[in-house]
């Protein structure tokens, strides 16, 4: 019996106790990398297993079946099944053609005892089948198998429950399957489960579900995804492999975990590059595997799948345009096998993309060139004529040279920088040993492309090689500037770069230009704001000098920029014009691209978003088919903050999510996509959600020294810590809006946005009781603002104000103060900053006991907030009408209000904890503790700590409904609640009033 197929299986006497041992051992051996990728999967089957007489899972080679069926086997055992069999086979596809293997694998460990009865009934059928007695012969000794089977199915499940697994059921021979389907349609009532695994095709069905019980769910084993198939790898191959390669094999695998797993391992083995003419090597064992029919396929057969597997769009046109025979016929056979087919319209496709590049990897070096020599004289298209001219001829030929770079520049004309990056490519290793500056020329190109095309692991080596062995200076100069492009937003540690390329460009005032221009931005990048402005305007003069009018319009676009966040958006719009006069105006093409997001972002600061909308919109329409992924994503975040202002809260959310994405094809995770997913989470999702981006953006904004959006990032990060609505929230906010101010202040920023982020810090410190600070950070912005400053600003500090005043105890002025924000703000395209000052004016209106006012403009918040998509400040408002009511019922009570912070402090203080403590705890300083429990003690009617507590201990009495139905949340803890990061607050009874 083929011992490869027993399992570790003892049983008790008899058929008594059968136990299974070893599946704790197996539990171990399950690819624990696949299973953490299919935790979903394995859920559902562990309870569909529970739930149904039968799984059948399905997919085709090497998605990972097997790995599920195992660890099913294994949890199963494990999980409250001391006396459970296990019954178990693994068909192979040589035993398909023996009579009864799958039975007596399945049976294999049961002891003879079960088996045993006076001969000739079914027992001895069935011992028999198994090798253990004559060969049954007849219809009815074959029915006696069956009915055997059945017996000691109903005498295992007796001793305790039965798992039945075939993994392979493919391969089950057919006496077995008839078998066990005649029994496992009988097991109804009994304590036996069957899981199954069958191998399909793509995308095919199941072809042996009779092999399962009625009323078995078939469940399809998915492909991975490609972040999933990342993720294996990286396990699998305990490191990380080059991104070029990566995406070969994702492309190559299409989510099949073990041929991820192959092709990784190969070309890690061989130090496998890919590009430039190079495949990705698929290994011999997967070739075998894959195309053992293939290769007894008749020659013409084989060299069509070949020239198929050669070209990017294959087509029986374009074969019989090669010169073959009879393609259509060739590929008939090869449908026949599963590897691949043509349409009704003609189109070739492969079954698999591991198939053609199988095919391709099988076949000899010079049947390879043959095969795109043919297509070079096949196909029109130049680019993609170019690139198999350069494949027939792999040799260093100058004219074929020539006609790979005129090929790679119509592809970045086209929108395709990752096709212009191979050909440029190409045509540097075309390019005759004797010609290296045209060759270093050529790679430099090439560099350019693959930034373009987001391969910055790429770009970075290519540029690395010609900065290294390059004679001359400006090439030297162009490969630091690739360099500075390819480092993104991580422009801090470039100092000595830019420094290095100006010696070289000593004496080249174009060249110089160019490293004033990015001296420029890093200067604006690292809060280097005024030498920023310097290095861009001596980036103007030089390339006016030099005649070179499109770095001339990038320093002046960068000024702009810099004039903007230094508060001076005159001098911003100024530099915005002459930038704009010099390019001919917006419809001038890429050129105008950066420009036009420049000037949306003064009209959104200018709180002109419709405008700032209307352009973005148009700007990504054109660009979205041929851009690179840099200006993609610079357009898809303002586009993002435009949306956001505008109260379009759900399609932020999507313009976030596809800034992601973008970034993700380039296995890069930027700051800017961060902060962008992070702000459109604040408006549209939640203030957790949106705590954790802001925390990524915060931490890669400090990886790459990028302060510009480090202040971004923080901002967001203390507004979502305010949504919390706490004083454990708002402690953490005015932590991250102080960084803010700090390093704005350090900048010498004064742009709207930093404006807005002060009025933020300011009602974080309300929050927290600290309302001299809160009054000392809006009196600072006062001074601040402009005459021409927007609306938005003045709103927000008013909003601020008003907080304030109404923590001051001074409501009737806070409110005041509050409704000239609101009346301010209905008059701007505002709707999200118009919701948040309704809401903090309902809070107000509500704690002043003026519950219809407040009623009326919490109603107006909710229904704004519900019909925009902003959902955190729908949920804010919701509460607030909620703590409205129960601030009715508890009126009727005559209970005292608490603000938030007074809550707080309340409960600590009557829980024991000195003032320090308390300061501690909540962030904030002890003189804050002594003026907020001054104000507790007068609402509360008590004049020292003992009285406070045992007003608290009444509370926990009398108000323990209440917080058990959330009631109202400005009011006092019971002393149970106050260790809880967000405490539910309820109305303290008065204390009663001793009288002398």
């Amino acid at each position: 019996m083929p011992s490869r197929r027993l399992r570790r299986l003892s049983y008790g006497a008899g058929c008594g106790g059968p136990v299974v041992h070893g599946c704790r051992e197996r539990a171990a051996a399950v690819d624990v990398r696949s299973l953490t990728l299919r935790r979903e999967l394995f859920d559902t089957v562990l309870t569909e297993v529970t739930a149904r007489p039968g799984v059948l899972l399905h997919g085709p080679a090497g998605i990972g079946k097997s790995v599920l069926v195992a660890a099913v086997m294994a949890s199963w055992a494990a999980r409250d099944r001391p006396a459970g069999t296990v019954l178990h086979c693994s068909p192979a596809q040589e035993d398909a053609r023996l009579p009864f293997v799958g039975l007596i694998d399945l049976f294999a460990r049961v002891p003879d005892s079960c088996l045993e009865a006076p001969p000739p009934g079914p027992p001895a059928a069935l011992r028999a089948a198994l090798l253990r007695g004559g060969e049954p012969v007849g219809d009815q000794e074959r029915l006696a198998v069956r009915v055997a089977v059945l017996d000691v199915l109903r005498a295992l499940a007796a001793a305790g429950p039965v798992l039945l697994v075939v993994d392979g059921l493919q391969w089950l021979d057919g006496p077995s399957a008839e078998v066990l389907g005649f029994a496992v349609r009988r097991i109804e009532g009994l304590d036996v489960r069957v899981v199954a695994a069958e191998r399909v095709a793509d995308g095919g069905q199941a072809e042996r579900l009779r092999c399962c019980p009625p009323g078995t769910v078939e469940l399809p084993v998915p492909p991975l995804t490609d972040g999933e198939v990342a993720h294996l790898l990286r396990a699998g191959l305990g490191a990380d492999l080059p991104p070029a390669v990566l995406r070969a094999v994702q492309d190559t695998a299409a989510g099949n975990p073990w041929y991820a797993l192959e092709l990784g391992r190969s070309a890690r083995h061989e130090g496998a590059s890919v590009g430039f003419g190079r495949t990705l090597p698929v290994p011999p064992r997967l070739r075998a595997l894959l195309l053992d029919e293939v290769r007894a396929l008749p020659e013409a057969a084989r060299r069509t799948l070949l020239v198929a597997g050669a070209t990017a769009r294959p087509s029986l046109t374009l074969l019989r345009a090669a010169g073959l025979e009879d393609p259509a016929a060739d590929l008939a056979r090869a449908e026949r096998l599963g590897v691949a087919t043509a349409d009704a319209g003609g189109t070739v496709r492969f079954c698999h993309p591991l198939l053609r590049a199988a095919v391709y990897a099988d076949a000899p070096e010079y049947g390879r060139r043959q095969a795109h020599a043919l297509l070079a004289r096949a196909v029109t298209e130049p680019v993609e004529r170019a690139r198999h001219v350069a494949l027939a001829h792999p040799h260093e030929d100058e004219s074929t040279a020539r006609t790979l770079m005129a090929a790679a520049e119509t592809a970045r004309r086209h929108g395709t920088p990752d096709a212009a990056f191979e050909l440029a490519g190409l045509a540097a290793r075309r390019t005759p040993g004797d010609r290296s500056a045209q060759r270093a020329d050529r790679l430099l190109a090439a560099a350019e492309y693959a930034c373009d095309a987001g391969q910055l692991e790429e770009a970075g080596q290519v540029a690395g090689t010609v900065l290294a062995g390059s004679g001359s200076a400006r090439q030297r100069v162009r490969a630091r500037l690739i360099l500075l492009r390819n480092a993104g937003q991580a422009l801090e540690g470039a100092h000595d770069l830019i420094e290095e390329g100006l010696r070289d460009a000593e004496g080249d005032p174009e060249a110089e230009a160019w490293l004033h221009h990015w001296a420029a931005v890093r200067g604006l990048l690292c809060g280097e704001l005024a030498q920023a402005a310097q290095h861009a305007r001596r980036a103007a003069l030089l390339a006016g000098r030099a005649g070179d009018t499109d770095t001339r319009i990038g320093a002046l676009a960068t000024l702009a920029r810099v004039r903007s966040l230094a508060g001076e958006p005159v001098a911003a719009d100024a530099a915005l014009k002459e930038a704009l006069a010099l390019l001919g105006g917006a419809d001038a093409g890429p050129e105008s691209w950066g420009l036009i997001r420049m000037r949306a972002i003064l009209a959104l600061d200018s709180d002109r978003v419709t405008e700032a909308g209307r352009q973005v919109g148009e700007l990504l329409a054109e660009i979205d088919e041929f851009a690179g992924v840099e200006e993609v994503m610079a357009t898809l975040v303002s586009l993002t903050r435009i949306q956001v202002r505008s109260g379009h809260c759900r399609e932020a959310l999507r313009t976030a999510a596809r800034c992601s994405r973008a970034l993700a094809e380039t296995g890069v995770q930027a700051a800017p996509a961060l902060y962008a997913a992070a702000l459109a989470a604040t408006a549209g999702s939640s203030a957790e959600e949106a705590r954790q981006l802001a925390e990524r953006a915060v931490r890669a904004s400090e990886a790459d020294g990028d302060r510009l959006f480090l202040l971004r990032a923080l901002a967001v990060l203390g507004q979502a810590e305010l949504l919390v609505g706490d004083p454990r929230g708002a402690a953490a906010a005015v932590e991250a809006l102080r960084r803010v101010k700090e390093r704005g202040e350090a900048m010498s920023a004064a742009d709207p946005p930093l404006l807005h982020w002060y009025s933020d810090l300011a009602e974080a410190l309300v929050v927290l009781g600290e309302t001299d600070a809160a009054g000392a950070v809006i009196e600072e912005a006062r001074t601040r603002v402009s005459a021409d400053a927007p609306g938005s600003v003045l709103a927000a500090l008013e909003r601020a104000e008003g907080l304030r005043e109404a923590g001051l105890g001074r409501a009737k002025e806070g409110a005041l103060r509050l409704r000239g924000a609101v009346d301010r703000l209905r008059q701007l395209p505002l709707p999200v900053e118009l919701v948040r000052t309704l809401v903090a004016l309902g809070a107000v209106e509500r704690r002043a006991r003026r519950r219809h006012a407040a009623r009326v403009v919490l109603g107006e918040a909710l229904e704004t907030a519900t019909r925009i998509g902003a959902a955190p400040l729908a949920a804010r408002a919701r509460d607030e009408l909620a703590r409205l009511d129960a601030g009715e019922r508890g009126a009727e009570a005559g209970a005292p209000e608490l603000t938030p912070t007074e809550a707080r402090i309340a409960g600590l203080v009557g829980g024991g904890a000195t003032n320090r403590e308390v300061a501690t705890e909540l962030f904030i300083s002890v003189k804050t503790v002594e003026g907020a429990l001054s104000r507790v003690y007068r609402k509360l009617g008590v004049r020292s700590r003992t009285a406070l507590a045992h007003a608290m201990a009444v509370a926990v009495i009398a108000s323990g409904a209440a917080v058990g139905s959330g009631d109202d949340d400005r009011l006092g803890p019971p002393v149970q609640a106050v260790t809880a990061s967000r405490p539910d607050r309820v109305r303290i009874p008065r204390a009663p009033v001793t009288r002398r």
